[in-house]
């Protein structure tokens, strides 16, 4: 007879896990070892080059007869051959052999693109050591990268050393970036809070992309009560590495000191009216269209709360003379029933 109780179902429930843990480990083992041979051919490659004097037209030779040798395996055109080997010149030019064991963590893939369209090492690390903590799909590495996260991270001008302590400041101050890059968005440049509000919750996955790992959306517009009064937060998030509540005021001109007033009000509010007991402090996050530094250092030096102050760019502005010259669905519905 076949037991059909929840005991049962509980065992099946748990060695589905330890067979898809396996099959993950299974996949980062085979991973590592690919990429640790692709770096043994390359290093083969890089040596017998210099030693016997071989040029590079030596690659498609390699290429061709690794074909021939192992005519099933994938991996050995004269394209990807020559990537293994920019891939091992790039991080043996400089003398740094604890990066290795990082860049067989990520997959092939993650690597060439590192490669490809970053320059340094530090900044390559930096993705790798990103990839690793997110686990990104190639495209959201790409996306990263081209958006310069590298020189955008941990700059926002803010206040969290001196109001949280040191293991929560160092990674709150890691979850902001200046400028934020909103070109997932169509906006006039004459847009308001409203619009950009409506924009970035219309397209919450993207948002919360650029916002980096670790943020749950709660709602916008959030409605709090306090005796009797009402107050509207832009947008409430929880950050799970954090364990806090995170408040994201919006203003779509340059900073003013009242604004950080305000969003320290906000912040105040969160922590007496939603935050728990197991709940670290609540920090705010002031995105505007931009700023003037000193401006920024003086507010913040009065404030009672964890604030950071960034500015946001629109890569995909449409001026309003071109999207005002946009027919509308009526005129288009319009001129399709005129040409039936």
């Amino acid at each position: 007879m076949i037991p059909t109780n929840k005991t049962y179902k509980t065992f099946i429930k748990e060695l589905k896990s330890k067979i898809q843990t396996a099959q993950i480990r299974a996949s980062v083992k085979v991973n590592e070892e690919l990429l640790k041979l692709y770096w043994e051919i390359a290093k083969m490659i890089v040596l017998k080059q210099q030693d016997a004097k071989w040029g590079d037209g030596i690659i498609e030779q390699i290429s061709r007869d690794l074909k021939i040798e192992f005519p099933n395996l994938k991996g050995f055109s004269a394209t990807n051959i020559k990537y293994m080997r920019n891939w091992y010149l790039f991080w043996t030019k400089e003398n740094r052999p604890q990066v290795v064991d990082e860049i067989f963590k990520i997959p092939w893939g993650h690597n060439r693109e590192i490669i490809t369209k970053v320059k340094n090492q530090d900044e390559a690390l930096f993705y790798i050591e990103k990839n690793i903590e997110n686990g990104w799909s190639r495209a959201v590495l790409v996306h990263q990268i081209e958006s310069e996260l590298y020189k955008r991270e941990a700059k926002a001008l803010n206040n969290f050393s001196k109001k949280l302590p040191a293991p929560q400041s160092d990674l709150a101050k890691a979850t902001l970036k200046d400028p934020y890059v909103f070109d997932f968005l169509n906006l006039t440049q004459k847009h308001n809070e409203k619009e950009l509000e409506n924009a970035l919750v219309e397209d919450i996955t993207n948002f919360l992309l650029e916002l980096v790992n670790g943020f749950a959306f709660i709602g916008r517009q959030y409605r709090l009560e306090i005796d009797g009064d009402e107050f509207f937060i832009d947008l409430l998030f929880y950050h799970v590495k954090l364990k806090c509540y995170v408040v994201v005021e919006l203003k779509t001109v340059k900073f003013k000191p009242e604004f950080a007033g305000q969003l320290n009000f906000y912040v105040s509010a969160v922590n007496g009216e939603l935050k728990e007991e197991n709940d670290n402090p609540t920090i705010g996050i002031l995105i505007c269209k931009s700023k003037n530094k000193t401006v920024v250092e003086y507010a913040l030096n009065s404030i009672e709360n964890p604030i950071g102050v960034s500015e946001y760019q629109l890569m995909r502005e449409l001026p309003n003379s071109f999207k005002s010259a946009l027919p509308s669905i009526e005129e288009i519905e319009a001129k399709l029933g005129d040409k039936g």
